[in-house]
């Protein structure tokens, strides 16, 4: 899948049988006049019909079956990636050299028909580089001179940023753009991005020197934070065997972009009771009991906490977006009719742990943020909503016109 710019002066090149053409509007943010170009996005795999939570499930179980035949084991990664897909969120992926992570990134790509580029961030890499620049063009026929604007490699479907943190400030700020506006502005013009878009990004844990940490405000523009261990004896010896032996097969495409979007629009739909949405609530609020103290206007997040104590900085409210929908996210895609307490327990780690920022107690003491959450999962409980809790389950399970 590839998406582009096409110069109006050159001859346009044939567009293959079932691509899908858009024309979009570029709207220049200092004279306001719209700029038209046209992108050119082919869908490789047939469009299958998403309508139910049924539909979503089977067809996550394909996309789950097409990565597990390249990607050895993972399934907890590989599950925490699929969630930042179906809710159109971001994830930064953590873990050491040669654990996989770009091939999983590059397979799920291939596995759902979708562009795919990757950026390797380095501490000369220039905002253009990433985000396309103007060049001058000539049109021969009337020798008149205009810019055209070449996108870059940010001008894709799912993007591989590469050891995000070793490049500089400057470049990462065009990175936070593309990420919050799903946009691109150059020279006060304004160019989106392919639909669907995902920024996947990794970290090495090990080196730090030379590095730049990622600030809290783009930090907490990833909906994840997925960690990647080493894999166990008998996936790692399975590893060794499909990767000296014959070369791999094809990877099977089993989504196709619609397919993302319906997926997504599903995920939007999943009924959640009133008593989960307060419990994903009072477990990012109890984060920032430090800062509930310190202001005599902000009402106390409930008993203190004594895990608390190695925290500076709690989550925002943006957590507790992505806490709820992250649960009904695992919820469709296990195929359940609502998202329940279990869910947000399953994936309030990966949410919370990049948004808490410990204090130098929690480094005396080792503790780390991962600990710090177990911890609010013991003490924090879910409210006894008894009988009204189980007529609003039913109510909201209950299927339309019944």
């Amino acid at each position: 899948m590839s998406c582009g710019p096409i110069a109006t002066n050159r001859s346009e090149r044939p567009i293959k049988a079932g691509a899908i053409v858009r024309r979009k509007d570029s709207i220049s943010a200092s004279s306001g006049k719209v700029h038209n170009y046209t992108s050119v996005m082919q869908e490789s795999a047939p469009s299958t019909v998403i309508h139910t939570p049924a539909d979503a499930k089977a067809a996550t179980e394909r996309l789950r079956t097409a990565v597990h035949s390249v990607i050895v084991g993972q399934d907890r990664v590989i599950d925490e990636v699929m969630i930042a897909l179906a809710c159109g969120g971001h994830a930064l992926i953590e873990g050491v050299p040669g654990l996989a992570k770009t091939l999983l990134v590059s397979t799920l790509a291939r596995s759902m028909s979708l562009g795919f580029s990757r950026i390797q961030f380095t501490p000369d890499l220039m905002p253009s580089d990433m985000t396309g620049t103007e060049v001058i063009e000539e049109d021969r026929s009337t020798g008149t001179r205009r810019l055209r604007f070449v996108p870059g490699p940010i001008f894709s479907n799912v993007i591989l940023a590469d050891e995000i943190n070793r490049t500089p400030p400057k470049t990462q700020s065009a990175l936070l753009e593309s990420m919050q506006e799903r946009q691109v502005t150059v020279g006060g013009v304004n160019h989106p991005l392919p639909d669907p878009f995902f920024v996947l990004a990794t970290q090495n844990p090990i080196e730090q020197e030379g590095t730049y940490p990622l600030p809290e405000a783009q930090l907490d523009r990833f909906m994840l934070q997925i960690l990647i261990g080493y894999p166990t004896a008998d996936e790692e010896a399975e590893i060794v065997r499909r990767t000296t032996g014959a070369a791999p097969k094809p990877t099977e495409r089993v989504l196709s972009g619609e397919d993302v979007r319906a997926i997504q629009a599903l995920v939007r739909e999943v009924p959640v009771a009133d008593h989960v949405v307060r419990y994903a609530l009072r477990l990012v609020r109890a984060t920032r009991q430090a800062q509930d103290a310190a202001s005599p206007n902000t009402p106390s997040s409930g008993p203190k906490l004594r895990i608390m104590d190695y925290v500076s900085w709690g989550a925002g409210p943006r957590a507790s977006q992505f806490l709820v929908l992250a649960a009904k996210a695992r919820a469709l895609l296990a195929g359940a009719p609502t998202a329940t307490p279990d869910d947000v327990r399953a994936v309030a780690k990966p949410i919370l742990r990049h948004r808490l920022q410990l204090n130098f107690n929690a480094q005396a003491d080792r503790i780390g943020p991962d600990q710090v959450i177990d911890e609010l999962l013991r003490e924090i409980r879910v409210e006894d909503t008894g009988a009204a809790g189980a007529k609003e389950l039913e109510r909201l399970v209950k299927p339309a016109g019944a």
